[in-house]
């Protein structure tokens, strides 16, 4: 839903600058601006505290109106490719002698990836390294790292440039994320690690892992999670029970991906035998990679989020609604980059484009969970 906002109201009925109210709930003047021009949603803590700074109830700053988001459509010519174009696929626009082209951009880079440095030396296993550095000064000093799964991470990081923040996406499985960020290696941990017992998403994994305080759990988006079969679902499966055939074949993720947690669980619930899956052994890391091999006819279904399946113009199946949460060192919080992007997740402009892309729910970003 949209947000009613009356913030600058109330603020001026109380006689305060947007500098003094910065102040009293701890947040930069730009995003006090920016809350009340509705480009930044604040998080529930943030409504708390403005809700006191002003002395009215939360519900009397930020109302709930009926439009998600405000539509706008345009005319377009679609660059001639050999790519199936059907709705729901991701475009690119560009402005071309006043002529609007759409571009099908391709899910998997064709160009070489970015560097600072090449490897020179390595030790053996996991451990340090040399590397001859490209340039002389120290572009990284500034940068954040962080690991995770999400598909979607290139369009936070996008967001975050825009704000002068540079970023840099491991893509790691929630496991590997957050025993990375256990070993102080990144800044930022992506994890949608679903709780058998609970059926809660992430918190019993940290407290397990982490001593209690010594990190914050702020919430990224709801996403849907389930099958990914080939467009017009040709083998017709209908869902889990089918994967005990013997002409269909899946790719899995790698062990301590959530992906396959929540493989193991639905076939564990269903009664199916691991050694009953055609395809149990094969693994894929990351929901991209997944969804290709189904795209490519590899494999007849692959367990990925829905936006992945729309990438790819695949067919879908909704297994679960989980909530993909990112995990930060609380030594970390008061990095200048966190703060920007904690920022960032209450952008109607970055949670406009996270759920343009299909099967994300953005109500919940930025809210602290711990």
């Amino acid at each position: 839903m949209a947000i009613e906002n009356k913030l600058a109201h109330f603020r001026m009925k109380r006689g305060l600058t947007v500098i003094e109210l910065a102040k009293k709930v701890d947040v930069r003047r730009q995003t006090i601006y920016a809350m009340e021009t509705g480009a930044y949603v604040p998080n529930t803590l943030v409504a708390l505290k403005l809700a006191q700074a002003l002395d009215v109830k939360v519900e009397d700053l930020f109302r709930l109106e009926s439009i998600e988001f405000p539509v706008r459509t345009e005319k377009a010519d679609l660059l001639p490719t050999g790519q199936d174009a059907q709705p729901g696929l991701p475009v690119q626009l560009c402005d071309v002698d006043n002529r609007l082209v759409a571009v099908l951009p391709s899910p998997m880079a064709w160009s070489l990836p970015p560097a600072d440095a090449v490897l020179i030396e390595t030790g053996r296993g996991h451990g340090r390294a040399r590397v001859q550095l490209f340039h002389d000064e120290n572009p990284f000093g500034k940068r954040l790292l962080i690991a995770g799964c999400d598909p979607a991470i290139s369009v936070l990081l996008r967001h975050l440039q825009r704000e002068g923040v540079e970023a840099v996406a491991a893509y790691r499985n929630s496991s590997q994320s957050l025993d990375l960020l256990k070993q102080s290696m990144i800044h930022i941990a992506g994890t949608h690690l679903r709780d058998e017992a609970t059926g809660e998403s992430n918190l019993p994994a940290v407290r397990k892992q982490f001593r209690k305080g010594s990190v914050a759990v702020v919430s990224y988006a709801f996403w849907e999670e389930g099958m990914v079969l080939a467009r017009g679902n040709p083998k017709n499966i209908k869902g889990v029970e089918d994967l005990a055939r013997e002409d269909v074949t899946i790719v899995n993720r790698e062990p301590g991906s959530g992906s396959r947690l929540m493989l193991d669980n639905h076939l564990r619930r269903s009664g199916i035998p691991v050694r009953n899956v055609q395809g149990y052994q094969d693994t894929a890391s990351g929901h991209l990679p997944a969804a290709l091999m189904v795209k490519s006819g590899q494999v007849d279904c692959c367990l990925a989020t829905k936006t992945s399946a729309f990438v790819f113009g695949l067919d879908f199946i909704p297994l679960e609604r989980e909530r993909y949460d990112l995990v930060i060192r609380r030594q970390n919080l008061n990095h200048p980059g966190v703060q920007i992007l904690l920022d960032t997740l209450g952008r109607a402009a970055f949670r406009r484009e996270l759920e343009g892309l299909g099967g994300y729910d953005t109500r919940i970003a930025g809210d602290r969970l711990i």
